[in-house]
């Protein structure tokens, strides 16, 4: 057989690796990673490697299935299935409201560039604004956060020109994530080891010794949920020393709201910090000396302490720590990032006034309300399940995984089970599609065209890249957009995209979809698709000088975060925001973890990650498992003040004591993890939706949760 090779780019996780395949008669035969791409040089990850297995499973769903009155699930075309469920939504809409229905873009949706822009543009279109993506699971004060401060016009420094970063529960070697600012999963390793040789400076804060963390020249590991109480510390120390940026905070810090800081974090001395954090007190001075004598560097937070206690006041002492060491790109600076894919944009060294963080509509629960377009995940549930004006009975998941992935797994359960009618577009049998009405197999990676639409804002350089499919689908699958844009034509409602609104009368191609969506691109899409690969030397957005009248100032004390500091400093812990939360008993911290291996729960189902593990193991300080008689592979109940999973035991020496370390995201619909050596746990189900949230975004705490851990007799091995 004649084989042929072509280029792309992954799209497993955000990263957009590029990527050769090597094509067989239409099959996908390996990957290999493209040497000759200028940012990213050949690398790629385990994850991405098993394209070919993920593409060709046995296990993959290749046909659309519905679910019959008997429970089971049955073969339906395309056409029918399409029919039945647009059929559906209008009889919801028609008895409860266009709000009855919502949508759920999860990670897998993520990865494809049209896939939320159309489901927004749908939502507009059918008049509902029951929008959830993954983005309020995990990391939303993100987006709250600088909302409420104020933003830099021209963004932090480039970690190309930094001479020190600081980075809090980041770990971007596993992940390929990082913040603005940091070290981004375009051959990380690589490019750590040419940060460090020209000098830089890291420091980590992390109860874990990651592999970022082996590279630090100071690694912090304080005990979980503390990031708070750490930070206040750093930044006490630096205003002690008066070694902040005076000159820029006088040009661009309201001086109230500095004053207001000041006076507010000086009760957290480097001894409070030190007893609180269990972190030796030289090493909290130092590491507050070493960030703010760097010239310049940012830092930044991963997803830990995003989903820890009092992320959002976490989030704001990052974006302090930045402002008072003026952190910021400056006239004449480049930015590193092309930023190609959205309206240009002058990148000016001035402050972006501070707004609302959440003015979409509000939620029935918890006094939240929408922000950056979407609802908050943490509420979905309790939209299902109430009764009521509002009260959701349609959901269509795009691409993801809420049994294993949304806080509070039964109430999730209790949720999916309650409504009208559930949709998943997913290529594999997930525990959420097991609860579906019907379940459409989408097209994968290889077999659409796209565009890098995530990384284009943190590529570190001003890269282009396109793909074509490289392959050719089976004409019954199903890209996420097409699904959208198929219920609308059977509706006959709107899709309207920035460069206006898809056809109704005959089916676009995957090229004119991106054409319609990214219409408003700096770069010209026909410019991109010419420059596949390629680093535009000399495209940089150069920084602009501040506008004559600008006044706009950070407000470094917004509404909130005097009461939430005085809340940090009056606790013991921040476990202490758990109610039941009893300190006799819940003595460990479970954290997040990322694995090399899967993204969430997408890869558990390949075979050559089986093979390396088959559940999500519950990691733990050595000497701990020697005092509690917990020997590898053991079975241990792992019990917060909501609920108890059980998780398979497994040293690592890389822990501080006090830790259960575990990914999220796994396991399956049962509650009582007969399977968990199979499939794992979700970590999820210790965690509630209403209780333990942030009041700004609604983000639940799913890390650093107060757990007490014992041996699972009837399972020991012992």
């Amino acid at each position: 057989m004649v084989s042929s090779t072509s280029q792309t780019f992954c799209r497993i996780c955000h990263a957009a690796c590029p990527v050769e395949v090597e094509i067989e008669e239409n099959k996908v035969i390996s990957v290999r990673g493209v040497k000759e791409d200028p940012l990213f040089k050949g690398y790629t990850c385990i994850k991405g490697r098993q394209i070919p297995d993920q593409i060709n499973s046995q296990e993959r769903l290749r046909f659309h299935l519905k679910k019959t009155k008997d429970g089971h699930f049955e073969e339906v075309s395309r056409a029918n299935g399409l029919d039945e469920v647009a059929k559906k939504l209008e009889e919801i809409i028609k008895q409860y409201g266009s709000g009855a229905v919502a949508s759920y873009t999860g990670t897998g949706g993520y990865q494809s560039s049209c896939a939320l822009a159309t489901a927004e543009a749908w939502h507009k279109g059918i008049g509902s604004h029951q929008l959830y993506t993954s983005v309020t699971i995990d990391q939303p004060a993100k987006t709250t956060a600088p909302m409420r401060t104020g933003a830099w016009g021209a963004g932090i420094h480039n970690f190309r020109d930094s001479d020190i970063f600081l980075a809090v529960g980041n770990n971007p070697m596993v992940s390929s994530y990082s913040p603005l600012g940091g070290l981004q999963g375009t051959d990380p390793f690589t490019k750590m080891r040419e940060a460090k040789k020209k000098g830089m400076k890291l420091i980590v804060i992390d109860p874990r010794e990651t592999e970022l963390a082996s590279s630090a020249d100071i690694h912090l590991q304080p005990i979980p949920g503390e990031d708070p109480t750490l930070l206040a510390g750093l930044l006490n120390v630096i205003f002690e020393k008066s070694i902040y940026d005076h000159n820029f905070c006088d040009e661009w810090v309201e001086p109230s709201t500095l004053n207001s800081l000041i006076k507010s974090i000086s009760r957290f001395t480097p001894e409070y910090v030190s007893k609180r954090c269990d972190v030796d007190q030289g090493a909290i001075i130092e590491a507050a000396l070493m960030f703010a004598n760097g010239e310049k560097g940012g830092a930044g937070t991963g997803t830990g302490p995003s989903m820890a206690p009092h992320s959002s006041l976490t989030e704001h002492l990052i974006i302090c720590l930045n402002v008072i060491c003026g952190r910021y790109n400056r006239e004449g600076d480049l930015v590193e990032s092309g930023n190609f894919l959205y309206p240009d944009s002058p990148r000016l060294a001035q402050v972006i006034p501070a707004k609302d963080p959440t003015p979409g509509p509000p939620s029935r629960f918890r006094n939240l309300r929408g922000y950056r377009g979407q609802m908050p995940c943490s509420t979905l549930a309790d939209e299902i399940l109430e009764p009521g004006e509002g009260q959701i009975r349609a959901l269509i998941v795009s691409g993801g995984n809420p049994v294993v992935a949304f806080p509070d797994q039964e109430l999730t359960m209790s949720a999916l089970k309650d409504l009208d009618l559930l949709v998943v577009l997913d290529h594999r049998m997930t525990a959420t599609a097991e609860l579906a009405d019907y379940i459409f197999a989408p097209r994968l990676a290889l077999e659409r065209a796209d565009v890098p639409h995530l990384m284009d804002r943190w590529f570190a350089a001003p890269y282009t890249n396109y793909t074509d499919a490289v392959v050719e689908a089976e004409s019954e699958l199903i890209a996420e957009w097409e699904f959208f844009w198929e219920i609308a034509c059977r509706m006959n409602t709107p899709i309207a995209l920035s460069g206006g609104e898809l056809p109704l009368d005959h089916k676009p191609t995957d090229d004119e979809v991106i054409d319609l969506v990214y219409s408003e691109a700096r770069m010209p899409m026909d410019q991109i698709r010419e420059n596949r690969g390629i680093i535009h030397a000399g495209k940089e957005y150069v920084v602009q000088p501040a506008d004559p009248g600008c006044t706009s100032k950070f407000n470094l004390m917004p509404d909130g975060i005097q009461v939430e500091i005085d809340q940090v400093f009056a606790e013991v812990t921040g476990a202490e925001l758990w109610p039941g939360f009893n300190p006799a008993i819940h003595t460990f911290r479970l954290i997040s973890r990322r694995l090399k291996d899967v993204l969430n729960s997408l890869g558990t189902e390949l075979p050559k990650i089986a093979a390396r593990s088959t559940t999500n193991y519950a990691y733990m300080s050595p000497d701990d498992m020697k005092d509690l008689k917990i020997s590898d592979d053991d079975l241990i109940d792992i019990s917060s003040p909501r609920s108890t999973i059980t998780g398979v035991a497994k040293a690592d020496k890389t822990l501080r004591r006090g830790i259960v370390s575990m990914a999220h995201s796994w396991g399956g619909t049962s509650l009582t993890d007969e399977k968990v050596r199979d499939i794992g746990t979700p970590t999820s189900r210790l965690t509630s939706a209403r209780e333990a949230i942030d009041p700004i975004n609604g983000m639940v705490v799913s890390s650093a949760i107060p757990v007490q851990v014992q041996l699972t007799k009837e399972f020991s091995t012992n």
